[in-house]
């Protein structure tokens, strides 16, 4: 499977290519050349799985550069109940006949972007220990989406994170989920503006040092 950028850069990168990239080279977001077929069959064969086997099966389908016992593993060792607090990961709650609520909030800090964030962070540590890399992460939130990249990041070896927020205008859960952090690879700036000076503030920094899987100064 190879990915190539919505802007236009038909250059076809893999899967550990752009991982650890962010936006592609001409600012655009990577789609896979080729979307895989599901047939019935599969699905049926799917039907009965745990979720973290069915993850691992869909994910095989668009990543071929990790070998697939290696991403089995970083799979089951993302979506466990002891990260996301129940055996079914994402239990669905009937609702009325025939419709159903999914729950995509169980993980560590309550919000949906759990889901790929804890993936993600397994991903990262595995292919920066492949490469022999570090990765800088530079961000800048309003709340859960850097309260996830933080509990995802976590602990991970070869990874720092710095994530910029705006000083007294999170909610005091979101701040508590942020700054209670002790993990030497976490670092919290809060910045005295608004969400938009934190975008600012990142832009600017970036110029000095980007956020890639190389050693920053």
């Amino acid at each position: 499977m190879k990915y190539i950028s919505t802007r236009g850069d038909k250059t076809e990168r893999a899967f550990c290519e752009i991982l650890l990239e962010g936006l592609a080279p001409d600012g655009g977001l990577y789609l896979p050349t080729h979307y895989p077929t599901v047939s019935a069959a599969m699905l049926t064969t799917w039907r009965d799985l745990p979720y973290h086997e069915l993850a691992f099966e869909i994910l095989l389908l668009y990543i071929d550069d990790i070998a697939a016992d290696d991403l089995r593993a970083l799979v089951a060792k993302t979506y466990t109940p002891a990260v996301f607090g129940t055996d079914a990961i994402v239990p669905l709650r009937p609702l009325e006949p025939g419709v159903f609520i999914e729950a995509l909030s169980n993980g560590p800090t309550l919000a949906f972007k759990d889901m790929a964030m804890q993936l993600l962070g397994n991903l990262f540590e595995y292919e920066l220990g492949r490469r022999g890399q570090h990765l800088n992460i530079l961000g800048a939130t309003s709340g859960d989406t850097g309260s996830a990249a933080e509990y995802a990041m976590r602990g991970k070896a070869g990874v720092n994170v710095f994530m910029l927020s705006p000083q007294g205008r999170m909610s005091p859960f979101q701040q508590a989920q942020m700054f209670s952090l002790q993990d030497a690879n976490i670092h919290n700036i809060a910045v005295d503006g608004v969400f938009d000076d934190c975008r600012g503030a990142r832009v600017h920094t970036r110029t000095g040092c980007r956020a890639t899987a190389s050693p920053c100064p």
